[in-house]
């Protein structure tokens, strides 16, 4: 039974084209992986099929009585509510019907005979309702799934206005989780989770009995969950049943495919052009050679499979710096309040150094602490000799009305048009991602972007705070490399091991220097 359908959805921004004649079909318990490159329309597929998108063409057809939940990668919260608060939201329904059991009881004390009998009546029958669905066990419910995610580590009474953007994200998918809608859609539910908060999720997406589709580059969290896969690009989506590694099999197969029919249809084209141009001048050959102009012209011409631009990622390194890149001593890392215990320790020239820990416990604020851009709650941070810091903070703002051109140019306004467009371009960017506002592209072409202006930057230091977040595979892969054969010294937080297991020399787990119970 299908849920889903969409039928020949077209869609596009300006001059650019997202969507051609997209068909999508979601039946009842299916797990479906929506993947593709940056910025080749999941996201917009998504804001389609939830309707807060209408398609140039085609039409989206949802079956009756489905409750669909989705977690997109830019939601809000509103200031004033706990997280608790927030949470109890998924049961919205129930305790509306909490409050129609107890405005009957009210109504009881002045109820004649039979007014009675139709009031105990509902009265039973929403207590059956409340009973079998769990209403009585909200509370443990909500902790049980908070606690999965990591939500107990911040407090389920915290005000949710003082969250990070990572910590927001949490509080959403555990609501989103709690409702235990009919179609689940996630768009990069990872990107702010740790490594033991995606294995649980991992656990719950396997065990989910209704349908769902996720939208992730983090490639072994997705293969393990899903059982179909749709595959977007160049403006088309297509289905492959089963799991990603066959999925990778499968496209290798077509594309080879494509690209020997395209290849063999060249060869005939150039075959006929040589007769016709032989035999046309010739009286006695003219008619043949007619009749193969005849045929070069009704022939349907392939096109050449596009590949996609790749990233080529390069940091340049700035001069030698001293032995010790930071020292702390006795420090103290937090706002309002601290985090961590008091904690010494030194990242010396050439290290490259893996931040890992659940969220929540000062990994962002560590980097910003190191970096000088935030003071300490107690103990000192000294900065080594002739450092050059380049910083990829995790949140970039929203509403950037900045082209990328725009958002480069302004931080190397001494580069000319065409040295800005090619070190976009390098990033994988093309011309209507250079032209196209900071707000409007997708998380993955943002975090290029951003990438680029490091790259412009002389640096011995990187620090970088989650940069594979939205990065498409290509873009991971090529990053990875990059980062193994920089000179200078790295410190990186990452909520992926795969990433960076192999290459960086050491891990600090800064859940071993948190005062928090994790």
């Amino acid at each position: 039974m299908s849920v889903l359908t969409v039928e020949n959805v077209t869609h596009g921004f300006g001059a650019r084209r997202i969507l051609e004649n997209a068909s999508f079909r979601l039946l009842k318990g299916e797990h479906v992986g929506l993947i593709g490159a940056n910025g080749e329309g999941k996201s917009t597929f998504l804001n389609i099929i939830t309707g807060q998108l209408a398609p140039d063409e085609g039409k989206v057809e949802w079956s009756n009585r489905v409750t669909v939940g989705y977690l997109e990668q830019h939601s809000v919260l509103t200031r004033g509510k706990t997280i608790r608060a927030v949470l109890r939201e998924a049961f919205q329904g129930m305790y509306d019907l909490e409050a129609e059991m107890l405005a009957a009881y009210d109504r009881m004390g002045e109820a004649s005979p039979d007014e009675m009998d139709k009031l105990m009546a509902d009265v039973g029958e929403i207590q059956d309702v409340l009973e079998t669905s769990g209403f009585y066990m909200i509370d443990a419910k909500v902790e049980e799934v908070a606690n999965g995610l990591g939500l107990g580590d911040i407090g389920l009474d915290r005000d949710v206005a003082d969250l990070s953007g990572g910590q927001r994200t949490k509080v959403l998918l555990t609501k989103l989780l709690l409702q235990k809608p009919t179609i689940l859609i996630l768009d990069e539910p990872t990107n702010y989770l740790d490594y033991e908060h995606i294995e649980w999720l991992k656990r719950f997406l396997k065990e989910y009995e209704n349908s769902f589709i996720l939208v992730s580059h983090d490639i072994p969290f997705l293969s393990e969950v899903v059982n179909v896969i749709y595959h977007v690009e160049n403006a088309v989506l297509t289905r492959y049943t089963g799991t990603y590694e066959q999925f990778r099999q499968a496209y290798a197969v077509k594309k080879s495919q494509e690209l020997k029919a395209y290849e063999r249809q060249q060869q005939e084209v150039e075959r006929l052009e040589d007769f016709i141009a032989r035999n046309k001048a010739r009286v006695a050959t003219r008619g043949m050679a007619n009749s193969r102009q005849k045929k070069l012209d009704k022939m349907e011409l392939l096109e050449k499979p596009r590949e996609k631009p790749k990233p080529v990622f390069e940091f340049r390194e700035a001069r030698t710096p001293g032995r010790f890149i930071v020292e702390a001593f006795d420090l103290v890392l937090g706002y309002d309040e601290p985090l961590t215990k008091p904690v010494s320790f030194a990242l010396e020239r050439g290290q490259k150094v893996a931040i890992r820990g659940v969220n929540g416990l000062g990994k962002s604020t560590l980097l910003k602490t190191l970096l000088g851009i935030i003071p300490p709650v107690a103990g000192r941070v000294e900065q080594g000799d002739y450092l050059f810091p380049g910083y990829f903070e995790q949140e970039s703002s929203r509403g950037n009305t900045n082209t990328a051109l725009e958002e480069v140019w302004a931080e190397y306004p001494g580069m000319t048009n065409f040295e800005v467009r090619a070190a976009l371009a390098r990033c994988g960017l093309t011309n209507e991602h250079i032209t196209s506002q900071m707000m409007v592209l997708s998380g993955g072409e943002n975090a290029k972007v951003r990438l680029c202006k490091l790259m412009l930057k002389d640096v011995n230091w990187l620090v970088l705070d989650e940069p594979t977040n939205h990065l498409d595979i290509e873009a991971k892969e090529e990053l990875k490399r990059a980062l193994r054969e920089f000179k200078g010294t790295i410190l990186l937080v990452s909520h992926e091991p795969e990433f960076y297991e192999d290459w960086v020399s050491a891990v600090w787990n800064v859940e071993d220097w948190t005062t928090k119970v994790i």
